[in-house]
């Protein structure tokens, strides 16, 4: 319909066969509407047992922070911070939810006439200004930032990391690609406008829900363990606690015995630990007995209670080995047996028995990295890398030992279009948006990767040569001219290691795109 001169009277033809195929795609089925609105009633009724059961765990939390203010006051308090900013964004929402509603009838049962619902426009003139959004609809985005940055803000080191992490998630607006438009917009594009109205206040409930879930795994993160209350004495469970798990022949057995849930008040009437009393202490006993012969050998005994007038007694018991004393060190690549020049490669060095504080392993390129054990190995020149260790016995006696590793270079990488290595297909517009970049495949190592320059040959053309990791416009002037199955051939990848300095990578092969 684009092409060639029009008549007046053909471009008002066409005009008019657009905005048939515009009305066409607008005319949502009356059975999806009436989905969409059972299923926004179905997340209403989520959502009113998830307040009910939110609201019967902060009634536990409050309880506790009234029974023991030092141990739950604080949690109680950043608790009720992050339930009154969740009812603040609930009551916003359910606020624009009125706006854009306020013109839609309902039936005798107060529910709205899902089937009337097929039009957008009060969504689109209240978040949308042209292509941008409105005041309001920035308003409605800021507010979907602001609130899991208020959880971090307020909950701080009290809620794990990993709870922050999934909330972020939750409430995360990246722009989508979308396949329809054939662009990437904006997230709110994608989510809302030109979507039926009850599409919209689905989303709006769910997201109504999404906030009343975060509060749910806020409370269940920071007081899963807390809000269990023990009703009686006999839910406590006395632990051994070694100082080790293996002893040496000759050694004294030493450690303590500790009750599962500590309370510094709760002193034991008694405390019997194969066969001998064990001075009791506030929750806890410490005990000294001689290891006896190499082998296993059992610790039982109980810790002993007064409770409503009768005697509880929670008994012990566990098991600790007797070993001879070591005389090798072990020495282990975390990754495999041999280690590789150019990467940071991860090694745990112990010896049987000793306390990791206790041993010391030197080789070029080694060095402690963080916990006790823990090393890392960044081969110097050479074919191999000898490690040794030396132990410190109780006695203050040494032990020594030594491994061999292997040193070699990592291997070649693969070049890729789109992450795809080997023949790529597809249109030229994929190729022309697309990265080229480089990866090692079957590599254990998390590397980094960067191309810097590349060259780009079409069969009958000339080869083009290109700086940085995309297809210039040089490029994209020689795939003009290439048509349906002819081959792009990507090949002298310049591609470095990141962070690994002047180390050289062996030769990228190349990758092929095959037009569509």
């Amino acid at each position: 319909m684009a092409g060639g001169k029009l008549s007046p009277r053909q471009k008002m033809i066409n005009l008019m066969y657009l905005v048939f195929i515009a009305m066409l795609a607008l005319n949502m089925s009356k059975e999806v509407l009436s989905a969409f609105g059972i299923l926004n009633l179905k997340i209403i009724e989520s959502n009113s047992i998830t307040d009910e059961r939110n609201e019967n765990s902060f009634g536990q939390l409050a309880q506790k922070a009234q029974e023991q203010p030092g141990q739950y006051g604080e949690k109680k308090i950043i608790v009720d911070k992050i339930r009154k900013i969740s009812k603040e964004y609930c009551d916003y929402i359910e606020g624009v939810k009125t706006i854009i509603t306020r013109k839609t009838e309902k039936d005798a049962q107060g529910n709205f006439l899902y089937e009337q619902m097929d039009k957008g426009d009060l969504v689109d003139r209240l978040f949308f200004k042209g292509e941008k959004p409105s005041k309001e609809g920035q308003d409605f985005l800021n507010r979907i930032a602001q609130y899991p940055s208020q959880i971090k803000e307020i909950a701080g080191s009290k809620l794990p990391e990993v709870e922050i992490n999934k909330i972020e998630k939750r409430f995360a607006m990246a722009p989508i690609k979308s396949k329809t438009a054939g662009a990437t917009l904006s997230w709110i594009d994608y989510n809302y406008k030109g979507f039926p109205l009850i599409a919209t206040v689905t989303k709006l409930t769910q997201m109504q829900a999404d906030i009343k879930a975060t509060e749910s795994d806020v409370m269940a993160s920071m007081f899963q363990s807390d809000l269990i209350a023990a009703a009686s004495l006999t839910a406590y469970q006395p632990i051994v606690v070694l100082e080790k798990s293996v002893f040496f022949q000759g050694e004294a057995v030493k450690g303590k015995i500790i009750l599962g849930k500590f309370d510094p008040k709760l002193l034991a009437k008694s405390v019997i630990v194969n066969g001998a009393n064990v001075p009791a202490q506030a929750g806890q006993a410490n005990f000294s007995f001689g290891s006896g012969n190499i082998g296993e050998h059992p610790i039982t005994g109980s810790f002993n209670f007064d409770e409503n007038g009768k005697v509880i007694s929670l008994p012990i018991l566990d098991k600790y080995v007797v070993v001879a004393r070591p005389k090798s060190a072990t020495i282990s690549a975390d990754k495999m047996n041999v280690v590789y020049r150019g990467v940071v490669n991860p090694m745990t060095i112990s010896f049987a028995g000793i306390s990791p504080d206790k041993v010391n392993a030197s080789a070029p390129g080694l060095s402690r990295s963080g916990s006790t054990g823990s090393y890392s190995m960044q081969p110097k020149s050479g074919t191999e890398v000898v490690i040794n260790v030396v132990g410190t016995l109780p006695d203050n006696s040494k032990v020594s030992d030594k491994k061999t590793f292997r040193i070699k270079g990592i291997p070649g990488p693969a070049g890729t279009i789109r992450g795809e290595t080997g023949v790529v297909k597809g249109p030229k517009s994929n190729l022309e948006i697309a990265t080229i970049g480089a990866k090692l495949e079957d590599f254990d190592f998390e590397v980094g990767l960067h191309v810097e320059g590349f060259n780009l040959k079409v069969t009958g053309q000339a080869t083009v040569v290109v700086q940085g990791d995309r297809l210039n416009a040089q490029c994209k002037s020689v795939l003009s001219r290439a048509g349906r199955g002819d081959q792009v051939t990507i090949s002298e990848i310049k591609t470095k290691l990141v962070g690994a300095g002047s180390y050289l990578l062996p030769r990228t092969s190349p990758v092929i795109f095959e037009i569509q």
